[in-house]
C-alpha cells in the first residue's frame, strides 16, 4: 500500500485542498465584522456548497468512504456552541469541515499557506500565545458569539483540550461553558478493525499516523449529534459543573469512563527529571486542588516565586489552617481544608508551610527536579546552608508526594566527609555525577513494591496518565487520602 494506493491518496488528497483555496481566498475578501453577522449572500453561499463537496472529497480520497451521521445537527439559535469530544486526532477536522463550525486556533495558523486561507474562511477564534491576556480574550469572544442570537456560526470547542486515545473522557476545560448558553454535544467515534487515528503526545507521530491511515483500504468514522444541553441556573453560574456535567451525558453515550486527570497532570506524572513521581504519589491529587483554588497555569511561576519569599521570611514554619489562609490570600474553603489536611502530618491542625512551596515548586516545574532541590534547600538551610538527614528525607518525600521515604544511603553518598551535613552545592555535585541517583539509591534498594514508590513505566494502561487509570464515576465520591503524612 505504501508503493501504490499512499501516494496516490495523498496527491489527491493535496490537490483537494489546493483547489479549495482560490474559494476560500474569494469568499474572504471584503466581509469585514458588520458582514459576518448576516445571512451569506447567495453567490457565498454557492461557494459554501462548493468547498463542503471538495473537502468531502478529500476525505474520500483518504479512504473515508462512508461518513455515518447520527442525530440532527442543532440550529446556531438552538445551540451556539458545539462540545465535540473525545479529541483523538488531526482527522477531528472532518466535522469541522462538514459544518464549517468556528473553532478556536492559535493565531499563528493564518500565516500558514493555503491552510491558513482555508481557516480564516471558517471566521475563527483566534488565540495569540504572545498576549498574555489571550486567554481572556478568547473567552470574551466566544462569550460574545456565543450570546448573539444565532447571528454569528456556531463554534465547535473540543473541551478536552487535547488528544486522548478515547478510553476515557479527560477534564473538560470551561472556556465553551462560560457563556452559560446550551451547547450541542457531539460525539466521534472511529470503529475501524486497526486503529491508526490515534495521535496522542506519546506514540506515532503525525506523518506516521498519516501514512497508516492512507495505507488502509477504507476508514471508518461515525459523529453523533446529540440532544441539546441545556443548563441549570446553577450550572450557569458554576462551568466547572457545567462542563463536568455535559462530560458525563457524552462519556455515557460512548459508553466509557470519566476522569479528573488532565493533560498537566499527565505532564507532571512523566515529567522527565531526576525524581519520577511513584504510582502512589498524592502530587496529582495536589495539582487538582491547586487548579480548584483558583491558581491559574499561566501565572503559577509568579505566585510560586511569591509564596516561597513570604515562608522563608515567616518567622516560624509551622501554621494552622487560618494562618495558612491568609497565606495564601484565599478564603477558608473545602478546597482550602483539604489542601491543608495533605499535608497535615500528624493530624494536630497545623502544616509546615515549606512542604507546600516545595510540591507547588514541584507541580509548576516538573522536570527541573534540581531547582526544586535548591528551593527545598533554602527553605530548611541552617547556618553555612546546610542540611541534615532529616531535612532531606522530608524534602524528598514532600517533592515525590509519599508517606515515607529513607534517604540514609543517599545522604551518606552524598556527604563523603561525614560531616552529618550537606549543602546543595555538595548535592548538585553528586546529582551531576549520578543522574540516575533516585533509582539507585531511593527506588531500587529502599522502597521496593510494598512501600508504593516504584517509578512509572512509559506503558499507559489508559493511554493517557500511566499508572493511573480512571475509575468510574464514583471516584469523586472516595474520602481525601492524606499520602503526606
Amino acid at each position: 500500500m505504501t508503493l501504490t494506493l499512499f501516494p496516490i491518496r495523498l496527491f489527491f488528497a493535496a490537490f483537494m485542498m489546493l483547489l479549495a483555496w482560490p474559494f476560500a481566498f474569494i469568499a474572504s475578501m471584503g466581509s469585514d465584522e458588520q458582514e459576518l453577522e448576516k445571512p451569506l449572500s447567495w453567490w457565498r453561499k454557492i461557494v459554501a456548497i462548493l468547498l463542503k463537496a471538495i473537502m468531502r472529497m478529500m476525505w474520500l480520497a483518504g479512504g473515508f468512504h462512508w461518513i455515518n451521521i447520527k442525530g440532527r445537527r442543532a440550529l446556531p439559535a438552538e445551540a451556539a456552541i458545539l462540545t465535540v469530544a473525545p479529541h483523538s486526532s488531526y482527522f477531528d477536522a472532518i466535522p469541522v469541515t462538514m459544518t464549517f463550525a468556528s473553532i478556536v486556533m492559535k493565531a499563528e495558523s493564518k500565516d500558514i499557506p493555503v491552510w491558513g486561507t482555508l481557516i480564516k474562511y471558517i471566521r475563527p477564534v483566534f488565540v495569540s500565545r504572545a498576549d498574555q491576556d489571550s486567554r481572556r480574550k478568547t473567552v470574551e469572544e466566544i462569550k460574545r458569539r456565543a450570546q448573539s442570537g444565532g447571528k454569528w456560526p456556531q463554534i465547535m470547542i473540543f473541551p478536552e483540550g487535547t488528544c486522548t486515545n478515547r478510553s476515557c473522557l479527560i477534564t473538560f476545560k470551561p472556556g465553551a461553558f462560560i457563556p452559560g448558553v446550551p451547547v450541542q454535544p457531539v460525539v466521534l467515534r472511529y470503529p475501524n478493525k486497526l486503529d491508526t487515528i490515534t495521535w496522542t503526545w506519546q506514540g506515532p507521530g503525525a506523518f506516521e499516523i498519516l501514512w497508516l491511515t492512507l495505507c488502509q483500504f477504507h476508514n471508518s468514522v461515525e459523529i453523533e449529534f446529540l440532544p441539546v444541553y441545556i443548563p441549570s441556573e446553577e450550572e450557569r453560574k458554576n462551568p466547572v459543573l457545567y462542563a463536568n456535567n455535559v462530560r458525563r451525558v457524552m462519556a455515557e453515550a460512548l459508553g466509557v469512563s470519566v476522569t479528573d486527570y488532565t493533560f498537566e497532570d499527565c505532564q507532571l506524572a512523566l515529567a522527565e527529571g531526576q525524581l519520577r513521581l511513584p504510582s502512589d504519589t498524592c502530587l496529582l491529587e495536589f495539582a487538582k486542588l491547586v487548579r480548584s483554588l483558583g491558581l491559574k497555569p499561566e501565572t503559577l511561576e509568579d505566585d510560586l516565586n511569591k509564596y516561597a519569599a513570604s515562608a522563608m521570611q515567616m518567622k516560624k514554619e509551622k501554621v494552622d489552617l487560618k494562618e495558612f489562609s491568609a497565606y495564601l490570600e484565599f478564603p477558608v474553603s473545602q478546597t482550602l481544608e483539604s489542601m491543608f489536611s495533605l499535608f497535615d502530618e500528624n493530624e494536630d491542625g497545623v502544616i509546615d508551610i515549606r512542604e507546600f512551596v516545595i510540591a507547588l515548586s514541584v507541580v509548576c516545574k516538573p522536570s527541573k527536579t534540581l531547582e526544586t532541590i535548591q528551593l527545598a534547600f533554602q527553605l530548611y538551610q541552617s547556618g553555612g546552608g546546610t542540611v541534615t538527614e532529616e531535612d532531606l528525607a522530608c524534602i524528598l518525600k514532600t517533592a515525590m508526594g509519599v508517606s515515607q521515604i529513607d534517604v540514609t544511603h543517599l545522604f551518606r553518598a552524598v556527604d563523603e566527609e561525614e560531616k552529618g551535613k550537606i549543602t546543595y552545592d555538595d548535592f548538585y555535585t553528586f546529582a551531576v555525577l549520578h543522574p540516575h541517583f533516585a533509582e539507585d539509591y531511593l527506588y531500587a534498594d529502599h522502597m521496593g513494591a510494598e512501600s508504593g514508590l516504584e517509578t512509572s513505566s512509559l506503558s499507559a494502561p489508559n493511554g493517557i496518565c500511566t499508572d493511573f487509570s480512571p475509575d468510574s464515576s464514583g471516584d469523586r465520591k472516595k474520602p481525601l487520602q492524606k499520602k503526606l503524612n
